[in-house]
Parts: C-alpha cells; structure tokens; sequence
C-alpha cells in the first residue's frame, strides 16, 4: 500500500514536467523514471548514467618525414637539376679587346663595368637579364590579354655614366638586345646641384631629333658600348642568374638544416 500511494504521489507530480517534453521523450522519461522506483523497492540503488567517451589519437607516426624534411628533398632535387642543366660553373670567355674591368661580387643583382676613355670615367651597371625564351612566347600567345606588354626578345637593362674629373656626368638609361641598344633616357648630373632637389631630366629620349639621337649612339660607342659588347653581356647576365640561382638555393638549405 505505502508502494501503490509513492507512485501514485510521483506520478502526479511528474504530469505537469512531462508536458514540457515532446511526447516521446516525455515516454522515455517516465519509463526510465518507474524502472528507477522498482529497483528501489527491491532494495537495489540506480546505477549512474554511462555516457560514451570519445578518445582522440595525438600520437605523431615517427615515421613519417617532418615538413623541413619535405622541403630537404626538394631542394635537394632542385640542386641537382640546376648543376647538372645550367651553366653555373661556365667560364666567361671575354672577347679580344673588351675594354672594360667586370666587377661581379656573388649575391649581387647587378654587375659593374669600368674603364677609363680620354680623361673620362665611364661605368656601366647590368641588371639581370629578362630572358624570352620560346615557351615564353607560346604562353603569351595562349594570353589573350592586352593590357601586359612583353619584350619579343631578351633584354639587359644597363645604366651608362660617363663622368669628367669635376664630377660633371652624363647618365644614360638604356635597354640592350642582342646587337641592338636602345636609349630610353638620358640625364645630366651637375654636382653643384644638391641631390634633394628634383633636377631637369630632359625630354624622352625617343622624341628627340634623329640625328641627335644618332650621334649620343655615336657617343656611347666610342666608350664600349657596343653590340658586342652587349651580345657578351647577355652570355655573362645570363650564367650569372644561374649562379646566383644555385648559391640560393645552398644558402636557404643551409638555413632549414641549422
């Protein structure tokens, strides 16, 4: 009797909690709830909730390569192709009467020619070369944009002084192509005029009168550059970039083995 008026008891007061619930959740909850109440009427206490347990693995395989190991190999791959393809290691065989001293110090961009001509001092800076190669143009043949203009062939881009004792110079901006040299700008440097003020540059070169640009060509190859002084150039650009390509490449290993 004490059982019968317990569940009764509990029953009503699970009515109105039981209708927060969707009805079969609230059948579960009440099943659960009297299968409680008879286990402890035979003398036997719930056992808790056992929830399932997820185990997730942070053990690292030893055995499988690490990022910097990856890119070892990679780089090691890289190294061979360019030793055995490029011509890093060529000798530069300076043609007879190359009237300039060359100055090339590993890691630069850029390389120095010197030399002396009637009391003047005229230097030349070589950039790296942009080399066209013909699967440069097939790609650009398969770009229909119009917006980007590529050079047809490979260029050097050179800056020419040509300096008086004064300190008086001429500075010419020039790209060469093989056997062709082209002026695209040409400054005077006055040292009386101090470097933060913006001199007069003069005109574009190309609108100048023809004969005036002929004879600054005139000018400049009178001092060295020359055709085949720029057909030389191309050659030494060109294995300078694999040089430098390769000493990068050994200097950015270096880096992932320290």
């Amino acid at each position: 009797m004490a059982l019968a008026a317990f569940i009764r008891k509990s029953t009503c007061n699970l009515v109105p909690l039981s209708s927060r619930f969707v009805r079969g959740s609230s059948r579960n909850h009440l099943s659960a709830f009297f299968s409680a109440v008879n286990h402890h009427a035979n003398g036997f206490s719930p056992k808790p909730a056992v929830f399932p347990s997820f185990q997730y693995s942070t053990a690292v395989d030893a055995n499988k390569p690490s990022s910097a190991e990856l890119l070892l190999r990679v780089i090691d791959s890289e190294i061979k192709v360019a030793e055995e393809t490029d011509d890093h290691d060529r000798d530069e065989d300076i043609p007879e009467g190359f009237p300039f001293k060359i100055e090339d110090t590993p890691g630069q961009q850029t390389v120095t020619l010197s030399r002396e001509y009637e009391g003047e001092l005229v230097k030349v800076e070589v950039h790296m070369t942009d080399l066209v190669t013909g699967e440069d143009n097939a790609a650009d043949d398969d770009d229909d944009s119009d917006d980007v203009v590529k050079p047809m062939r490979s260029t050097v881009p050179i800056i020419v002084s040509v300096s008086k004792k004064s300190g008086f110079s001429l500075e010419f901006h020039c790209i060469a192509f093989p056997d062709v040299i082209e002026i695209d700008n040409l400054s005077a440097k006055n040292p009386e005029i101090s470097e933060d003020k913006v001199a007069y540059e003069g005109p574009h070169f190309h609108g100048l009168d023809e004969k005036l640009k002929q004879s600054f060509h005139k000018y400049l190859e009178m001092r060295g550059i020359k055709p085949s002084t720029i057909n030389f150039l191309h050659e030494y650009m060109i294995n300078k970039d694999s040089r430098e390509y390769l000493g990068w490449l050994n200097n950015i290993k270096k880096f992932i083995q320290a």
